[in-house]
């Protein structure tokens, strides 16, 4: 639009001088009036550049987001985050998210484009329990066994894929009744046990699960564990990992490839688990999410 001004004046100017005589100190002032409202133009441009987000302000819940224009690098909360090559990018929420967050972009030129976040509460299903809590704290003998464990899962949430699942619609990877939901959490007599990690879907002992996205397969137990039971994780790449909790078999082994709606285990009772079903977890880094914002609700 500017380009089209510039030319336009130029034929008239040239008119002007031609068969009007106009003084060039005349010219000079509307060229460097033109020019004064192209960089006024580029300057409202500039400051027009801004973030792009899909998904919701929601605690436990998941955005994409589109970095402006000529991202040089993104920081979330004041920690550095990953940018695809077409400025694309993923952040969340914990479960336990304060009301307020912060993106900053600095652009190549040094500036720096803003976005803060509000973010809503949830209504946690909360179940008030009138006993206390188990005391004590695990025995040595458990944790002889659990330290290896949590160390292997912390080891599969570190691995870096290039997997683009991250930008895939998200599917179930069972369907069946939800017996559990994410958030949920029980109080005994007035102090909070740990909330539910996951999502919990009733299933048949050997009824497949698929891969809700592409991803990369960070850990497959070659042995039960001894709360998770057969675990599975995966990396959908970005930061966002799935972990699948009590599975009778894993089909898959570390390393592999798997596509979104691929056959990737059997549902089981494996580890501790009261009956047959698939505990589903996500965690976007540090922040535990709720898989359900990523899917919408189940269509049986």
């Amino acid at each position: 639009m500017a380009l089209g001004k510039n030319i336009m004046f130029g034929s008239l100017g040239l008119a002007a001088i031609a068969g009007l005589s106009l003084p060039v100190a005349s010219i000079s002032a509307e060229t460097a009036s033109e020019e004064t409202a192209e960089a006024a133009e580029q300057s409202a441009f500039r400051k027009a550049v801004k973030f792009g987000f899909s998904g919701q302000e929601i605690q436990g819940g998941v955005m994409l987001g589109d970095a402006p224009a000529g991202t040089a690098s993104l920081s979330f909360n004041g920690k550095s985050i990953p940018v695809d090559e077409d400025g694309k990018f993923i952040i969340a929420f914990n479960r336990d998210a304060g009301q307020s967050a912060q993106m900053v972009a600095t652009l190549e030129n040094g500036e720096t484009v803003r976005k803060f976040f509000h973010i809503a509460p949830r209504d946690w299903k909360i179940e008030h329990v009138n006993v206390a809590r188990r005391s004590g704290g695990p025995s040595a003998a458990f944790m002889a066994v659990r330290r290896p464990e949590l160390a292997r899962i912390h080891a599969a949430r570190q691995a870096k894929s290039d997997s683009k699942g991250w930008r895939q619609t998200f599917i179930w990877p069972a369907k069946g009744r939800i017996s559990g939901m994410f958030g949920s959490q029980r109080i005994y007599k007035g102090e909070p046990g740990s909330y539910h990690s996951g999502v919990d879907i009733a299933g048949r002992t050997g009824t497949y699960f698929v891969a809700p996205a592409d991803g990369v397969v960070t850990l497959a137990a070659d042995k039960p564990f001894s709360l998770e039971g057969n675990l599975l994780m995966i990396d959908h790449g970005m930061g966002l990992n799935s972990a699948f909790l009590h599975a009778s078999e894993i089909l898959v082994e570390e390393g592999q490839e798997v596509k979104r709606g691929e056959p990737i285990g059997r549902i089981g009772a494996t580890g501790r688990a009261t009956g047959p079903h698939l505990h589903w977890s996500m965690k976007w880094n540090d922040a535990r999410i709720d898989p359900i914002l990523l899917t919408g609700p189940m269509d049986n």
